[in-house]
């Protein structure tokens, strides 16, 4: 039974944080275009007017999501494990905060982070691109190239467990309406296709993308 709020119940503090932490689960429960400065008033039950003392405007409170889901990340490091592990690493952190956030996820991708905390996971990345010995132009790629995978698998995976469900609901059936002389592959791995392991895929995916990584020109590492 929710608690009922009187004039004598004490409040919490309005802050940025609170404000952003709302907008947050508003999007995640009813996708962006459910987000107003109006609908987040409602959910701290404050008055509209009092969000902009905060908060001056939605696109800042846009920008305050993002940072605040990026800032969610586990950055865990090791510099005396290998580039190849750290990456690996960096990568599972992304997947997981998308993961965890994935209607915000478009948010992120659309704003800036521009602050420390936004920037950190970029840092990290390009850090560990040049004690690889990458180039500059070359980690610069690196980052976008692995972040990129951490955010696409886990799109593709919400996407494949759409799809995957349907045919578990078909089963054979799904195979049977095929012409099997333009679809003779799908029909004799449909048992496969059928079988969705996203961890197996993900770090299948992630292997391939390391190994293309790591057979990249460059100089040897701890040299400038």
């Amino acid at each position: 039974m929710a608690r009922r709020v009187t004039s004598d119940t004490p409040r919490p503090g309005l802050t940025r944080a609170r404000i952003v932490e709302a907008a947050v689960d508003l999007i995640e429960r009813e996708g962006a275009d459910g987000l107003s400065m109006r609908r987040v008033a409602a959910e701290l039950d404050v008055a509209v007017m009092s969000l902009y003392n905060h908060v001056p405007n939605k696109g800042a409170l846009l920008e305050g999501v993002a940072e605040h889901v990026v800032a969610g990340l586990d950055l865990p490091d090791d510099p005396a494990e290998s580039w190849q592990e750290r990456a690996r690493a960096l990568v599972r952190a992304f997947r997981k905060v998308a993961h965890d956030n994935p209607r915000c996820m478009s948010i992120v991708l659309t704003h800036k982070v521009d602050t420390p905390v936004g920037l950190r996971p970029a840092e990290r990345a390009l850090a560990l691109a040049d004690a690889a010995g990458f180039d500059g132009e070359t980690a610069v790629r690196i980052m976008r190239a692995l972040i990129a995978y951490a955010l696409g698998a886990q799109m593709r995976e919400i996407g494949m467990a759409k799809m995957l469900g349907h045919l578990a609901e078909t089963g054979a059936e799904s195979w049977t309406r095929l012409d099997p002389d333009e679809f003779p592959h799908v029909i004799a791995y449909g048992p496969a296709l059928a079988d969705f392991d996203a961890e197996a895929d993900f770090e299948f995916g992630l292997d391939l993308l390391i190994g293309a990584l790591d057979a990249l020109p460059r100089r040897a590492p701890g040299k400038g």
